[in-house]
């Protein structure tokens, strides 16, 4: 079967739509696509980068905020996120974003269309809703991250585009580290990461929090507990009645995930990087205790070498 592909014109910006190919011809020529994007890692940034981000409360404004103290003042960034929001829904300019005015009343917020396609950005990160099977199924996922994609690489051909991998529900019944590990390349890779390729036709890059969180659990659980961390709840936070939720990290979480994209925009280790950081309103964040703050460094230094889609040199 020969691949058919349309391009059609969203917003001032051309995107190449999905189509053709199906079964084991299309994901071979998807999988060939990703291993030449993938075989030569990036160059690592020259200094402070000016950074977008887009998604809902798994990027919230501490994790960014933590991110910027982790390069030093000329580190930029602006986001729009709402509450569970697809990236269907941030595109969409008839589609309301549940919680919009009050996660975007911050003086950090940029609106998302006009601001990636302004060019200003160095690096745009882009995250889909939870659970990204349904993401894929209901919201067009792979479509919609090339549409971002193509927008922002458009608008700045320099700019570095990213995937930020996210996690699910920790009670989930196939198993939270089970599910981590299988939908990395069942449903980021394959039918997100790939598919958005061949559309946009521009690289995407990986940005493993999921993998990473899945790492650092298991090396907590080998150690037996590490700097007063114990199991997977304690990277997230409780309600009232001291019960764990089930997705939102609390500061511990916040700061594993700001270190997993500190290493993968910056190129750089974060071993030895401060473990006490400001929350975005600027006070004390709950930060690792430095013993667990050096396991997590390790950990995420090891897990953003080991996957070539993140754009870092091994």
């Amino acid at each position: 079967m020969v691949a058919v592909s349309r391009r059609i014109f969203l917003g001032g910006a051309a995107v190449v739509s999905l189509g053709g190919g199906t079964g084991l011809f299309r994901g071979a020529r998807l999988r060939e696509r990703a291993d030449a994007v993938y075989a030569r890692p990036l160059a690592a940034p020259e200094g402070p980068m000016q950074v977008y981000h887009l998604g809902h409360s798994l990027v919230g404004r501490d994790m960014p905020a933590m991110l910027a103290q982790m390069v030093g003042e000329e580190h930029g960034y602006h986001s729009q996120t709402g509450w569970g929001t697809s990236l269907r829904d941030h595109w969409e300019p008839d589609v309301p974003i549940k919680g919009f005015d009050r996660e975007n009343d911050h003086p950090l917020h940029r609106p998302a269309r006009r601001a990636i396609g302004s060019g200003a950005y160095d690096a745009v990160v882009l995250t889909e809703m939870v659970e990204i099977a349904d993401a894929i199924r209901y919201h067009d996922s792979a479509e919609y991250l090339a549409r971002w994609a193509k927008l922002a690489k458009d608008a700045n051909p320099d700019s570095r585009v990213y995937l930020y991998e996210t996690w699910h529900h920790t009670d989930d019944g196939n198993g939270w580290l089970k599910r981590i590990d299988r939908d990395l390349d069942k449903y980021w890779r394959n039918q997100v990461l790939y598919p958005a390729l061949e559309a946009a036709d521009v690289p995407i890059h990986l940005i493993p929090a999921g993998q990473v969180m899945a790492a650092f659990v298991r090396a907590v659980d080998a150690a037996g507990g590490i700097g007063g961390i114990i199991s997977l709840h304690d990277l997230f936070t409780r309600d009232d009645k001291g019960r764990p939720d089930t997705i939102h990290f609390n500061d511990q979480g916040a700061y594993l995930v700001a270190l997993t994209h500190y290493a993968t925009l910056y190129h750089k280790d974060p071993r030895g990087l401060p473990h006490q950081l400001n929350r975005a309103d600027g006070s004390p964040a709950a930060t690792p205790s430095a013993e667990a703050a050096r396991l997590m460094q390790k950990v995420v230094w090891e897990v953003v070498r080991a996957h070539p889609d993140t754009g870092v040199a091994a």
